[in-house]
């Protein structure tokens, strides 16, 4: 569980090493809404929200921390701690199986 004031910079910093078609999933503590972010290139990343919205974002690595910043206020408004996994080799059937949790 990450800080929400330093999530950005530690996704930016853990996106830098991660390979090539892996992604990173963040989730807020109840594990109800997420953002993916997918590694497409070394410049281009796909972002995926499941939660308040369910949308899809090809952004440029340049427009990345703006993006993020945004989407972070949008979907994670009173969170205050966000949970990062690290995430294998991004599969479209796998991300929609995974279920979210029912309140």
């Amino acid at each position: 569980m990450i800080d929400k004031d330093k999530i950005i910079e530690t996704v930016l910093e853990r996106l830098g090493k991660l390979t090539v078609e892996h992604y990173l999933d963040l989730r807020t503590y109840k594990r109800n809404r997420s953002l993916a972010i997918v590694k497409k290139s070394e410049k281009d990343f796909l972002i995926i929200e499941d939660g308040y919205f369910h949308e899809r974002h090809l952004v440029k690595s340049d427009k990345l921390n703006k993006t993020l910043k945004n989407l972070l206020k949008r979907e994670f408004p009173r969170s205050h701690k966000i949970r990062l996994y690290v995430m294998g080799k991004f599969n479209e059937e796998e991300i929609q199986k995974i279920s979210r949790k029912k309140l």
